[in-house]
């Protein structure tokens, strides 16, 4: 089963909005019960809901994520996961450092589309701020869906 992990910092914005997002892109697909998806932070407090304004930029899309929880990830989390996506370029480095023998997995989202920017944290921002994340998360997602599925489906991807 292809696997796919979201990295952001606390958890709470940016990744559980792209799990979303990415859960919805396999629905339209007719895939989601073949995939895992889940998200996970750097610096995330265990346990916490999603920012409300997330919540709100996710309803807007149909989408629910109330009943998200954040986790901190660690070696044993990353495993289990064939793509992990980080929002950042310094959570895309910290984790390589920190987990070489996992680094051929460990991807920036934007390069799925073949960039190499950060999406901005809204935390703390306007609706505005939020929706455009949720936006940049979804276009992301939509045009490099080819990629993940690539990535997620490679042979021998877990070790």
């Amino acid at each position: 089963m292809p696997s796919v992990l979201f990295v952001c910092t606390a958890n709470i914005c940016r990744s559980p909005m792209a799990e979303a997002l990415l859960r919805q892109a396999l629905s339209r697909r007719g895939i989601e019960r073949n995939w895992q998806v889940d998200s996970a932070g750097t610096w995330a407090l265990e346990d916490q809901s999603a920012a409300e304004k997330s919540q709100l930029m996710m309803s807007m899309r149909g989408l629910n994520i109330r009943a998200h929880r954040s986790r901190q990830v660690n070696k044993s989390m990353l495993a289990k996961y064939d793509l992990v996506l980080t929002m950042e370029q310094s959570h895309k480095e910290a984790l390589q450092v920190e987990f070489p023998e996992l680094a051929d997995r460990i991807y920036l989202l934007s390069e799925m589309v073949g960039s190499n920017h950060d999406i901005r944290d809204p935390i703390g921002g306007s609706n505005t701020a939020f929706q455009e994340t949720a936006a940049e998360l979804e276009s992301l997602i939509d045009q490099g869906f080819d990629r993940i599925e690539q990535l997620a489906t490679k042979p021998g991807s877990k070790q």
